[in-house]
């Protein structure tokens, strides 16, 4: 059949765009500009940081900071008139920890303190301890027959992990960067793991258990690493939490220019001692994690019982309260459904918050959340709410402006989001990129087929300086981008609600499927 030039052209212009109906997708400008103006002239976003950093504290899953920041979430949803909010258990976590005390000090050849944090859910030190520093690499205590031959010299020692860094690297390139229009074109597949190298973390992970209650059994007081420049120390952990674990050492992180000091010291034949003192409470009266959730009911008589999802997780390191990671995405989300509620837009469809627990864990509280109402991916069984859930929009990498969204290979969604985004150009946000983001709570979503989806953002210093480190406050908050991230969320979140078919979905790929921090 013959196919005149006009009619080449229409057809060129449909399969381009992905489909004809993303071609004709709708959007409400009138609502966008309601919202921008709207956070502009009074927003609450320096209210809500504050409250979620300053006042809460860090937020470690099940410690008393993170109650206080979910039970003020709800409270305050409430006020703004949001429904069903509330703590939500979803399954057994484990215990809550909160460090009370912990000093480190040089005491040979001189005193003076030393920068340093408890690890999470670490043994206790039972009052202050002292002893010899001895050094030893991380490679070294993986090897069996080294640790079985050096084991006598553990006792009464305090164990310093040090690789091969003798020096700091000088600071010629900026801590704090902004994406440029040539990174947004070619935005990589970013924190994606494979499932090779996490097989091979948690095969780490187990033999360190057995290393740790081996040194404790050969009498070694206590375990320290060091990281980080300029004071800067990165505080985590990857097991402790759960019920029943063998307790193991006090261990502590200390400053990356503490670390190298005693390796030289040690190294040129000086005796160091350091002093040490832990004092960190359990809490395991409740063990059940819990999210935070809220809703606006939809308007539609029809559409309501669909659902949007917004959301991010609220637990946090203890070193720092948890602002760029992950307060900044808690905050921007509070305050897109408070901009959506004020302003009386009336979704057609629901529209759902879930902040989360156990993120950092790997994922916890949203795999648990979406197993508890979806279904499981790994069996390929949902329940119906599943097929209601039109998309979940996730905020987790810091505190920079949104520049777009990874649309997580789902190309019948790719022109919509790029339409969605035409009237945020000027704020500096137009990528769609066909590109997968990991290691957050979106995934737990893509899991069991729900278009879940993580927003693009400037780095800024989230990973050079903020990420669960001690450097994590509110001064590394970018109130200016959190303003223009809750306004592109809110809008983004309302056209989704709105529009009349719930956004396309893709073919599951369960290998996207990755844990947090690996």
């Amino acid at each position: 059949m013959k196919i005149s030039s006009l009619s080449a052209a229409i057809l060129l212009t449909v399969f381009c765009s992905g489909s004809l109906y993303a071609q004709q997708e709708s959007v409400d400008t009138t609502a966008i500009r309601m919202i921008r103006t709207a956070e502009k002239t009074d927003s609450h976003i320096p209210m809500i940081a504050h409250y979620l950093t300053d006042v809460s504290g860090s937020r470690l899953t099940n410690s008393p900071g993170f109650f206080r920041a979910g039970n003020w979430a709800v409270e305050t949803m409430k006020k703004w008139g949001l429904v069903n909010a509330k703590l939500e258990p979803w399954g057994d976590y484990g215990r809550g920890w909160e460090q009370e005390e912990c000093s480190v000090d040089l005491e040979v050849p001189y005193h003076q303190p030393v920068i340093g944090y408890a690890i999470p859910w670490t043994a206790n030190t039972n009052g202050k301890i002292r002893g010899k520093v001895i050094v030893v690499s991380p490679a070294s205590l993986l090897d069996t027959n080294y640790l079985a031959k050096n084991l006598p010299d553990f006792k009464d020692k305090i164990i310093l992990l040090a690789g091969a860094r003798t020096k700091i690297d000088g600071d010629f390139k900026p801590f704090s960067t902004r994406l440029t229009d040539s990174e947004l074109m070619k935005m990589p597949n970013t924190y994606m793991v494979a499932r090779k190298l996490i097989d091979y973390y948690l095969n780490q992970l187990k033999q360190r258990e057995g290393i740790i209650q081996k040194l404790k059994a050969a009498g070694a007081l206590a375990l320290l690493s060091s990281n980080g420049r300029d004071g800067t120390v990165v505080v985590q952990a990857d097991e402790g939490f759960r019920a029943g674990g063998k307790e193991g050492l006090p261990e502590a992180a200390i400053s990356g220019v503490d670390g190298l000091k005693l390796k030289r010291l040690i190294e040129s034949g000086h005796s160091v001692e350091l002093s040490l003192n832990i004092k960190g409470k359990f809490y395991t009266d409740d063990t059940k994690g819990y999210n935070v959730v809220a809703e606006i009911p939809g308007s539609d008589p029809k559409l309501k019982a669909q659902l949007v999802m917004l959301g991010g997780h609220m637990d946090s390191w203890p070193a720092g309260t948890g602002a760029t990671d992950n307060g900044a995405g808690c905050i921007v989300m509070m305050e897109a459904v408070r901009l959506l509620d004020s302003l009386h837009l009336k979704p057609k469809r629901t529209i759902r918050i879930a902040l989360w627990s156990g993120e950092e864990e790997g994922l916890l509280g949203s795999y648990a959340y979406v197993k508890n109402h979806f279904g499981n991916g790994e069996t390929g069984v949902f329940k119906p709410e599943q097929a209601k859930v039109s998309a979940y929009f996730n905020l987790d990498n810091g505190s920079g402006k949104i520049r777009g969204i990874f649309a997580q290979k789902n190309d019948a969604v790719k022109p919509i989001f790029e339409q969605w985004l035409v009237p945020f150009a000027d704020m500096g946000a137009k990528t769609v990129t066909l590109s997968n983001t990991g290691s957050t709570d979106h995934l737990s979503f893509d899991w069991v087929d729900i278009p879940g989806f993580q927003f693009i953002q400037d780095p800024l210093d989230y990973e050079t300086k903020t990420h669960h480190s001690n450097m994590d406050t509110y001064e590394y908050l970018q109130i200016d981008d959190l303003k223009q991230a809750a306004v592109i969320v809110a809008s983004f979140v309302y056209q989704a609600a709105n529009r009349p078919e719930m956004l396309p979905r893709k073919a599951p790929v369960k290998e996207q499927f990755v844990f947090d921090g690996f």
